[in-house]
């Protein structure tokens, strides 16, 4: 959710060295809606080769939108720990719109980062670089993309994307729940779907296994 990119360092690193990698980097101090991160995805996908297009958590969303449409080169659309709709429900998606604001604005406690984010026994560094991650985007923005999730909804966009679809699912999930993934593959039944040992943050805390799939998913269709 934080958009930086800096976090998919050590997932980057374990794909094979002949992937032409590029990572769309969202604004840090704006609150842009869906509609309007489009343009990033946009402006990172206009390719003239094949690609597929990789999606975590936050952008999943915004990346089924953009696959909807059927750009040209795109082969494949790989979502990790994805959604197609709000995955927080009732009471406590009010709660999350209503606690966003005061969450952000302190200092992201490690215990919170191991509980929703990273599991735990995560390694020292990791924990500091979600952390430096959160606290490089202005509260109301982190705020405004938990008011974006909770009020999105892509399943007639997702009914529409004709390219496969690979599903990386972590097992320890604290934020996503089975609905979501259900959800998706009621729309999709044909998506392909690997469960993986890990926290919600499964390309971070997983990345040589998650990065060894989703080669073998971009080999496969290119």
């Amino acid at each position: 959710m934080d958009g930086t990119g800096d976090l998919f360092r050590d997932f980057v690193h374990a794909l094979p060295e002949n992937f032409e990698i590029k990572i769309v980097r969202y604004p840090t101090d704006s609150s842009l809606p869906y509609s309007e991160l489009t343009d990033f995805v946009k402006s990172a996908t206009d390719l003239s080769e094949p690609y597929v297009l990789i999606a975590e958590s936050f952008s999943a969303p915004l990346a089924i939108q953009w696959a909807a449409t059927n750009p040209p080169n795109l082969r494949g659309l790989a979502l990790c720990a994805g959604f197609a709709t709000s995955p927080v429900r009732g009471l406590w998606g009010f709660a999350c719109s209503l606690l966003g604001p005061i969450f952000f604005s302190t200092i992201f406690p490690k215990w919170a980062i191991e509980l929703f984010l990273v599991g735990p026994n995560a390694s020292p560094s990791l924990v500091a670089a979600v952390r430096a991650a959160i606290s490089s985007v202005l509260p109301k923005v982190l705020s405004a993309r938990v008011r974006a999730i909770l009020n999105c909804d892509a399943r007639a966009e997702l009914s529409r994307v004709a390219v496969p679809v690979l599903l990386l699912q972590p097992k320890q999930d604290r934020l996503i729940s089975g609905f979501s993934l259900r959800e998706i593959r009621r729309i999709i039944p044909g998506a392909a779907v690997e469960i993986i040992d890990g926290p919600h943050l499964l390309l971070q805390r997983e990345p040589h296994a998650t990065a060894d799939i989703v080669a073998r998913f971009a080999r496969y269709l290119m």
